[in-house]
């Protein structure tokens, strides 16, 4: 009888456990976490779900799981604390920011808080698997859009950033946006323009 081959610790499928890869989803839309949780489950993935900044965080210490996907902004906070958290306690882990609100200056702060991707809501479940086992450093970068965000797009959603920002106050919103009250009113009575 021979030994088996001990499994290769430099190998980038190789987990500690020896189990499936563990991935911790932490979303405050419920509907949303379920349908996504059952997906990755049917893709090879452990799923621990967590539907708060403070869950999240507790998880993260307590259990830090190999790859993670985070809503950005949580009913209890910022999404970025719990990145920061998962961070802390495991260099190496593979974590992907979802928002519905997306902009560069999000998208920044997320790579900063130590996230490898960011997806704007909703992204499907192929879409988060492929920025959760992309190459790390050095692979080539993923094609330009077929349909990128219009100048339009971009605008308002930062103007609804500084609105979220400013707790939804319209005078201080237009006053650190340098823009008419009345201006930003009418912006914000409208629909978001299409993409």
């Amino acid at each position: 009888m021979t030994d088996a081959p001990l499994p290769d610790a430099s190998d980038p499928g190789f987990l500690a456990d020896g189990d499936l890869p563990r991935l911790l989803l932490v979303d405050d839309d419920l509907p949303l976490l379920t349908r996504l949780a059952r997906a990755m489950e049917k893709r090879g993935f452990v799923v621990q779900t967590a539907n708060s900044v403070a869950e999240g965080i507790r998880q993260a210490q307590d259990d830090p799981p190999d790859y993670a996907v985070v809503d950005l902004r949580l009913a209890d906070g910022n999404g970025l604390d719990v990145v920061a958290a998962l961070r802390e306690a495991r260099e190496d882990i593979r974590i992907v920011m979802l928002t519905g609100y997306g902009n560069i200056a999000t998208a920044v702060a997320a790579v900063k808080a130590g996230a490898v991707d960011y997806l704007p809501k909703p992204a499907d479940a192929d879409a988060i698997e492929a920025a959760l086992r992309v190459n790390g450093p050095g692979a080539p970068l993923p094609p330009p859009p077929e349909l990128p965000m219009s100048a339009e797009r971009v605008r308002w959603e930062h103007i609804q950033r500084v609105f979220e920002q400013c707790d939804r106050n319209v005078s201080e919103t237009a006053r650190r946006l340098r823009m008419h009250r009345r201006t930003l009113q009418r912006i914000l009575a409208k629909h978001a323009p299409r993409s």
